[in-house]
């Protein structure tokens, strides 16, 4: 078998005796198609196994050259939320009324990545056809046939990459790159353009600037060489003039490229002396991929691919109009049953579509960008981020738990800092929890959430300094305000909230089992108004909190409430108070409140480390923070005035802002110290290890000398009484 076509898939990409099986089939030569999904016209709906890199996934156009709607949209979510997902689909092919033969006779119309995804199995078989039998050996398998696919593919005018891949498929072009090609090795893309909107989106919908958290560009390493392959030396970055050397690029890359396939992540940043720079910055970034001898070879392979960039920078935004975006409390399937957010929704019981601001909150992206923010993305803990950077930050849809030095940073950078927050909750109830499980026959056991559609219990912990809370109602109803009619999807209401805050609520129907109950109890579906929406002034910052994420999530949504989005940044990041929710009558003249022993609690039958970032996990930030701050606990959580040496930097203060000489300089300054030299070779350069602190090292040498001084008085002791002993055996000889 050559080729292999799959127009099936689904969201587990971590169904690992699958995917096992699939490297197995395209390790051993087969060229396998499969389609990427039904589940557009949303994002981060891209299906198993199309959105495995070793495999050709396949998205639909019709026979406008447009995007099917119901074709899957990228990128792909196997590395949310710590990383960034590739560019799928692939490429794209016509699947939309397709002519097809009915089961008895004659013809009808088919449409559906599935039907696109075989019409690219039937070009890849004649592709194959046409390379000579006696060369089909050295030039075809996975890697190469992508390569030939990508690269001549034709790209379509509107879509972005995350909805086309490399565009339509070209079947005389991808002849064109096979019949002269020679084993190599490229990167899909090759391209990464800030000036090629709609195609680059969502990079060029946001310039870089310095300050900002970094950029991650994940690009696809093809390998026609050979199955398995291995990046020789670290990528370079070679900029095309001087203010190229403003960018700072890290990476991240495969250990070893297999089956024909392997990444490279791109961290780029704008250094600090860049915070007035506005321009392109243009270069490549390049590396060397070797793969072992084909057989009857000597000499392995090597190839140079090239990564080509023009960036767009801009001088640092105002901290009022930058707003963070925490990814990293952010938990979805898989691995965990993590449920929808809508409950009205009943086709789609999983939260599977990353949570990402460019997968389903793409339009939210879109949106803000519109209204003149900045908006970055935090991967790490909330220790890993400066706040007097931002305006905002913006809690959506949140799942997971938080550190305890989260809770007690954030709670000083809102009252002392000045930093804003909005959250945007969900429905949690434990009671509808358990009335949800089911049993899954992959697995033969059952399944039940591992928490609601937002994790109200940490919220509530992350909120108690300032007096406010979540409950466990369900609420769902339409509510107008200021002739702003919108829908509040399984949301849920406020118990507690301080004095002198202003508070909103509205009539709604109480859903939840226990609501359920009441109602029947009350012989009838009523409603009751339900405090939903809240906004406070606190110390030098400010608070929103908000029930229901639904009207900001485009998966679901039916009707959005990004006016009221907008209203609340004017408030958080600028102060601004919209006379449509400051208005007296919501002013709270005493606090709302509910004893804590009647919030809403955790499920103890769940074993929430399985899923959790947190949970029995060390506090760190990641390659997604800052550089200044990877592999620390972050800023402000060491004593003040203390130095750190950080993984590949000076030592530096992590509450100041000078510059970091790289580590070639870091070596000439502390190699003629010998007490540096020995605990280099003790713990190697790459430790976060504090050289430069006494506490850290003089309180065990003390202790080490006072002990060998203990040990050498014990001894000198014992000496002494042996020579007395030997004293008194002579005497005793003596006189008999």
């Amino acid at each position: 078998m050559d080729v292999l076509n799959l127009s099936i898939g689904g969201p587990d990409y971590l169904d690992l005796p699958f995917v096992e099986k699939v490297w197995e089939i395209t390790a051993n030569n087969v060229i396998m198609v499969s389609a990427i999904g039904n589940d557009g016209p949303l994002y981060g709906t891209l299906n198993n196994p199309a959105d495995q890199s070793d495999v050709i996934g396949v998205g639909g156009i019709d026979y406008s050259d447009h995007i099917a709607s119901f074709s899957s949209r990228g990128m792909s979510t196997w590395e949310i939320p710590h990383g960034y997902g590739r560019v799928k689909p692939d490429i794209v092919a016509y699947g939309r009324e397709i002519m097809g033969s009915k089961i008895s006779t004659g013809c009808k119309s088919l449409s559906g990545t599935s039907v696109a995804s075989p019409v690219v199995a039937g070009i890849v078989c004649l592709l194959v056809s046409v390379i000579p039998q006696n060369k089909r050996k050295d030039i075809l398998n996975p890697g190469s046939m992508k390569q030939a696919l990508v690269e001549g593919a034709s790209k379509l005018s509107g879509p972005n990459m995350y909805e086309q891949g490399a565009g339509r498929v070209d079947l005389l072009e991808s002849y064109e790159i096979l019949k002269s090609y020679k084993p190599r090795a490229s990167i899909f893309p090759s391209v990464l353009d800030y000036t090629d909107c709609p195609y680059s989106w969502p990079f060029c919908r946001q310039p870089l600037y310095a300050g900002a958290m970094p950029v991650i560009f994940n690009v696809t390493i093809l390998n026609g060489m050979g199955v398995i392959g291995y990046v020789e030396n670290p990528p370079v970055w070679i900029p095309s003039n001087e203010e190229g050397n403003l960018v700072s690029i890290h990476f991240n890359y495969s250990d070893v490229i297999w089956p024909w396939t392997g990444y490279l992540a791109l961290y780029m940043q704008i250094k600090d002396e860049g915070v007035n720079f506005s321009g392109e910055i243009q270069g490549n970034v390049s590396f060397n991929v070797y793969s072992p001898p084909a057989e009857g070879e000597k000499i392995g392979r090597k190839s140079s691919c090239i990564l080509r960039l023009k960036l767009k920078v801009i001088p640092t935004p105002q901290r009022s109009q930058r707003i963070l975006w925490d990814q990293f409390h952010s938990i979805k399937y898989p691995p965990g049953y993590i449920p929808r957010d809508s409950l009205d929704v009943r086709n789609d019981i999983l939260d599977w579509h990353g949570d990402h601001l460019h997968t389903n909150f793409h339009i939210m992206f879109n949106m803000l960008r519109d209204a003149g923010y900045y908006v970055e993305t935090l991967g790490s803990p909330f220790t890993c981020f400066d706040a007097n950077q931002y305006g905002t930050l913006l809690l959506v849809d949140l799942e997971e738990e938080y550190f305890p030095e989260e809770i007690n940073k954030l709670k000083d950078d809102i009252i002392n800092n000045g930093l804003g927050v909005a959250v945007f909750a969900d429905w949690y109830n434990v009671d509808s929890m358990m009335k949800m499980k089911f049993f899954d026959d992959n697995t033969r056991s059952w399944w039940t959430p591992v928490t609601g559609g937002a994790n109200v219990p940490a919220l509530n912990d992350l909120l108690a300094s300032f007096g406010i809370a979540f409950g466990d109602k369900i609420l769902n109803g339409d509510f107008v305000i200021n002739g702003e009619q919108s829908r509040y999807a399984s949301g849920t209401d406020l118990v507690k909230f301080p004095q002198g805050g202003y508070l909103h609520s509205f009539p709604f129907l109480d859903s939840s089992e226990s609501g359920a109950t009441q109602n029947v109890l009350l012989s009838g579906m009523s409603k009751a108004d339900s405090p939903i929406l809240g906004l406070l002034e606190v110390g030098a910052g400010r608070i929103t909190v908000y029930g229901d994420s639904n009207c900001l999530d485009s998966s679901h949504m039916v009707t959005n409430c990004y006016w009221l989005l907008k209203k609340i940044l004017d408030f958080t990041a600028k102060n601004i108070r919209d006379p449509v929710l400051f208005v007296d009558s919501n002013r709270q003249d005493k606090a709302l409140h509910l004893d804590d022993n009647q919030l809403p609690s955790r499920r103890t039958d769940v074993n929430f480390s399985t899923y959790s970032a947190v949970v029995g996990k060390e506090l760190i930030c990641g390659s997604d923070s800052r550089f200044q701050v990877w592999g620390t606990k972050g800023y402000d959580l060491n004593v003040r005035g203390r130095t750190r040496r950080l993984p590949g930097y000076a030592s530096i203060h992590l509450n100041s802002t000078h510059k970091i000489p790289p580590v070639n300089k870091l070596r000439s300054i502390h190699d003629n110290s010998l007490g540096n030299k020995y605990l280099g070779y003790l713990y190697g350069d790459d430790l976060d290890f504090p050289e430069l602190v006494a506490s850290h090292w003089l309180i065990p040498v003390t202790v080490a000398v006072s002990g060998l001084l203990l040990l050498w008085s014990f001894w000198k002791i014992r000496q002494k009484r042996r020579r007395k002993r030997k004293a008194s055996g002579f005497t005793r000889s003596a006189n008999p």
